[in-house]
């Protein structure tokens, strides 16, 4: 709600008196035509007219100052109405108390709503974790199953990667607007995030012989392990896709890892809307298995930690995100 200035609120008390005033106005161009008509002196009137004007400017000033307290009662309220909507001042009028009456009902089933999608979304999340759990066991049966270095059972523990890699997302998306994320900021070395990012995707590095050029860091950074973790792998996962021969490249800065490739890169058309939910570009639309859901879940974790996520590139040449801390990256 805008704050109301004094000239606001003065045109509101004359339009609430509107009445009053013009009934004075009435009763003393009536007064003076019978005083004229009738010659009589009119000394009394005016003394009676000061007088009654005194009385109505006093009344429309006590008016004001009512309203000017109202409206700034009303404003505080308004502040506040998401959470202290039962707070809301009594009404002076019949139309008020029963608006009033209106927003409190209102509020008490807002509040039930919102509860109820509570606790669905938990029974959700409850489910999605459990799930993830639970199917990483029969992964690792099969990973084992697979243990020969034949390139059919290379081939399948790609697969099985890619596997884990989509349940982990289906839990990511679901606990990544959760009001509960679990971050668990400290300080953590920076090269065993990015080297346990590289060995998950490593099979898949492997199947399409792609080099990785990553010549390590003795960087901490102050983050949540879990997410930067999750935003890495998006990354490396995007980077690895749309590179068709060559190579991926690490390389960590003052501040920042940059994760480069030198695949088919975005076009310029669609570089601004890559992290909108869903959106899979001219690349995704070639490539008839992508969800548009992997940058939507990097950018979204990257905002929940204040990390600034961008990209660059050229269509052909390849491209190049850029992970960037604030001021967290130190040593």
């Amino acid at each position: 709600m805008k704050k109301r200035g004094n000239g606001t609120i003065l045109r509101e008390v004359l339009r609430k008196n509107i009445l009053a005033i013009g009934i004075f106005f009435v009763i003393t161009l009536t007064n003076v035509s019978v005083f004229a008509l009738y010659d009589i002196l009119t000394e009394p009137l005016v003394y009676a007219t000061v007088l009654a004007a005194v009385l109505l400017a006093v009344a429309l000033l006590l008016s004001f100052l009512r309203e000017k307290r109202e409206s700034a009662e009303r404003e505080h309220a308004l502040a506040s109405i998401l959470t202290d909507w039962r707070s809301l001042p009594e009404g002076g009028t019949p139309a008020e108390a029963d608006y009033r009456e209106m927003i409190l009902r209102l509020g008490a089933e807002l509040e039930r709503i919102t509860a109820e999608a509570d606790a669905e979304r938990q029974d959700m999340l409850d489910y999605y974790t459990a799930w993830v759990h639970q199917i990483k066991t029969p992964i690792a049966v099969m990973r084992l199953k697979l243990a020969d270095d034949t390139p059919e059972h290379h081939a399948l523990n790609v697969e099985l990667s890619r596997i884990e890699s989509y349940a982990e997302m289906a839990l990511q998306y679901i606990r990544i607007d959760s009001d509960s994320n679990d971050l668990l900021i400290r300080e953590y070395d920076l090269d065993e995030i990015l080297r346990e990012s590289v060995r998950k995707l490593a099979p898949q590095f492997v199947e399409k012989r792609i080099a990785l050029n990553y010549a390590g860091t003795d960087v901490k950074v102050v983050t949540d392990r879990k997410w930067l973790s999750c935003i890495l792998e998006q990354l490396l996962s995007n980077a690895v896709k749309y590179t068709p021969a060559g190579a991926v490249t690490i390389e960590v800065r003052e501040g920042a890892v940059l994760i480069s490739d030198t695949g088919i890169g975005i076009a310029s058309e669609d570089l601004p809307r890559i992290f909108e939910k869903g959106y899979t570009g001219i690349n995704g639309r070639l490539d008839k298995k992508s969800s548009g859901l992997g940058l939507y879940l990097a950018k979204k974790a990257a905002d929940l930690m204040a990390l600034k996520l961008t990209a660059e590139s050229k269509v052909g040449e390849g491209t190049c995100f850029t992970v960037a801390w604030p001021e967290l990256m130190n040593r």
